[in-house]
């Protein structure tokens, strides 16, 4: 299907996500994950209309980022190495991964400013996922005050494939109690006022559980 056609679709499931939890449906914006199709395809989703891609390899999005340059604003989504910031810095609008100082420490030293970024959580706890557990993320975003290219906009978390749909909500609620913490901080460089949660199997719990960012792939744009 075309990314407009599957767009649609996406856009109908956002209304109805939205009418279910009382938001407004502006309030949720779509990543498309563009990581496993081309670059051809990537402009499509461009054309359709999207701001956002999602990249989690530094090689795929500075391959796609030369063709498309500035037309969306780009995403980081995967772990990133920190000898490998030097080679997106200039390209991301966000930064969906922070979940170390040594990163952090990179971004600040190779950012000319201040580049918005998600904490990643890992709420599951799943041994094969990334991030900083919960109880972990008010000492580490603290510990981030002297870095002034780093604003902490929101968190990130990914949640484990599975059709429990109790499960799902439980680590979605979570990582929103958790924003909202940060955010009655009102630390200026940490807002903290968004969260990017929920992906193509998911997004319409997420949504419904205060996501503010969805990532969505093989819905929207395929996988090849």
């Amino acid at each position: 299907m075309k990314v407009s056609e599957n767009l649609k679709i996406i856009k109908e499931n956002i209304q109805t996500a939205c009418e279910r939890s009382g938001r407004l449906e502006d309030s949720v914006n779509i990543v498309a994950v563009t990581k496993y199709v081309s670059t051809q395809r990537a402009e499509e989703a461009v054309e359709a209309g999207l701001l956002h891609l999602g990249e989690n390899r530094d090689e795929g999005l500075v391959s796609k980022w030369e063709v498309l340059q500035d037309k969306p604003q780009w995403h980081f989504i995967g772990s990133l190495q920190s000898r490998k910031v030097k080679n997106i810095i200039d390209k991301v609008s966000y930064i969906h991964s922070l979940d170390r100082l040594s990163l952090a420490k990179e971004i600040h030293k190779r950012a000319d400013r201040p580049v918005s970024c998600f904490v990643q959580v890992n709420v599951s706890g799943e041994e094969s996922k990334h991030g900083i557990s919960p109880d972990e993320v008010k000492k580490f975003i603290v510990s981030l005050k002297t870095y002034f290219n780093i604003k902490v906009v929101g968190l990130m978390t990914m949640a484990p494939h599975t059709d429990d749909e109790s499960f799902l909500r439980s680590c979605f609620r979570q990582l929103k109690t958790v924003q909202e913490e940060i955010h009655a901080l009102n630390l200026p460089y940490a807002p903290c006022t968004e969260l990017s949660m929920g992906m193509s199997n998911d997004y319409m719990i997420a949504i419904e559980e205060g996501a503010t960012f969805i990532r969505i792939g093989t819905a929207l744009v395929g996988n090849d």
